[in-house]
């Protein structure tokens, strides 16, 4: 079986932290119409996910006062969290980011919330901007 064509990279989803999902929840799913997306919670966050094409908006709520949400919260309130880019080789672009000098906050990947490998960008690295980058 050969490798399947290079998809090119995309915006897999936005997550957005968030105080009370409850609250935030209807108005991505009812006034916008965006459809929920199950999802499992991960790293210290309740997760609500809907749909926007062929990308998602994650919401994170923290499910604790330790979590990495909730310490982003603390900082600078809700709002954009992240920005998740799906790429066609997860190891080649971490491989290339590293040499290029971008700090990375993952060396190698780990599972995340939609069961796919994950890694981290430091945002110290990328204009400001937590980037997290994922398999297709």
């Amino acid at each position: 079986m050969s490798d399947p064509a290079p998809r090119g990279t995309r915006i897999a989803h936005i997550g957005i932290a968030v105080r009370d999902l409850d609250a935030i929840l209807p108005f991505y799913r009812d006034l916008l119409g965006m459809p929920e997306v199950p999802l499992a919670d991960a790293d210290g966050a309740r997760i609500e996910a809907v749909g926007a094409g062929e990308s998602l908006v994650e919401l994170l709520e923290p499910a604790s006062d330790e979590s990495p949400i909730a310490k982003f919260l603390a900082k600078r309130g809700p709002g954009i969290h992240h920005v998740c880019f799906a790429v066609d080789d997860l190891e080649g672009t971490l491989a290339r980011a590293k040499a290029a000098g971008v700090k990375l906050i993952d060396e190698v990947p780990r599972m995340g919330a939609e069961g796919k490998r994950i890694a981290f960008l430091h945002p110290s690295s990328t204009a400001g901007v937590l980037v997290e980058l994922t398999e297709h």
